[in-house]
């Protein structure tokens, strides 16, 4: 859940990679990526496919791409040398927060409409005139949805959709991408609904890449990459646990909570694949059952 960040001097927090860059070979569960090259294109006509299973496999080594606004034809893979993260056992919900969540101010739904999100976080608003998000991305991570690797939450009201936010399911791992808000508090209800998900899930890792006074409200921190990375390896590493038959029985099961309180709107087995979960509508879980996840029931 990034904007893309203003500093003074961005190479003293980012590290921009416009060059091939060489990767360490990775853990076995990760899946090895030698090279991640520069991705340029200098015409707007037919842009080419960014590589759904290269944007995996940069996730999986914390790498992710960018534009510099909506109509660059460019794109670069960055990797922070500070890493936004929302610790899941320590999400802040006020007591504000709780009484919008449980009052069900919004109907929340996951992945009911994972288009309109990313179309409506790549638009550009008076306090953003523009975007990181260029048709290049948005048409990847469509495909990620797709192949069930990439999620949304919606709120809605009425009929209109009001916020949301996206992000990339990898292993025990999610990264948020971006989101917005058209509503008051809309955006945080996302997260909360997503936080509670996430737990229910088995998910070990929150990835929020850039921090924020929005998301330090909700109780994100800023760690080095060094941490980042342990985190990241372990996030990775407890599905494959969880296959071995560890303690870990549902590590990264983003419809866990909908099976729990049955609200999916097709059988989503443990066992399912990735691009089956891409045909399943999550939602709606009410406010009060997600209030109560997050420990805030008064």
């Amino acid at each position: 859940m990034r904007d893309r960040p203003h500093y003074s001097q961005p190479g003293a927090y980012l590290s921009i990679i416009t060059t091939p860059l060489t990767v360490h070979p990775p853990p076995l569960h990760r899946n090895p990526l030698p090279v991640f090259p520069a991705v340029r294109y200098p015409t707007p006509v037919k842009l080419p496919m960014l590589d759904p299973d290269l944007l995996l496999r940069a996730y999986a080594v914390g790498v992710f791409p960018m534009a510099d606004s909506r109509d660059t034809h460019d794109v670069y893979w960055v990797e922070p040398k500070k890493r936004g993260v929302l610790p899941l056992d320590r999400f802040h919900l006020s007591r504000s927060l709780a009484k919008v969540v449980r009052a069900d101010r919004f109907t929340v739904t996951a992945d009911r409409d994972f288009a309109s999100v990313i179309a409506h976080c790549a638009e550009a608003t008076p306090d953003r005139p523009d975007t990181w998000i260029n048709p290049l991305i948005e048409r990847a991570y469509r495909e990620l949805h797709q192949r069930g690797h990439a999620h949304s939450i919606e709120c809605w009201e009425g009929d209109e959709l009001v916020g949301g936010l996206y992000g990339v399911r990898l292993g025990a791992a999610f990264f948020g991408e971006s989101m917005f808000s058209r509503r008051s508090n809309a955006s945080k209800v996302a997260i909360a609904h997503l936080v509670a998900r996430l737990r229910v899930g088995g998910f070990r890792l929150l990835d929020c890449q850039f921090i924020t006074d929005h998301l330090a409200s909700l109780g994100a921190v800023e760690i080095s990459r060094a941490a980042y990375v342990a985190l990241l390896d372990a996030a990775l590493g407890a599905v494959d646990g969880a296959a071995a038959g560890a303690a870990v029985s549902e590590a990264g099961a983003f419809g866990a909570l909908d099976r729990l309180f049955g609200a999916a709107r097709r059988d989503s087995p443990d066992d399912a694949e990735p691009d089956e979960l891409a045909a399943t509508v999550f939602g709606p879980v009410s406010g009060w059952r997600i209030a109560q996840l997050l420990g805030q029931t008064s």
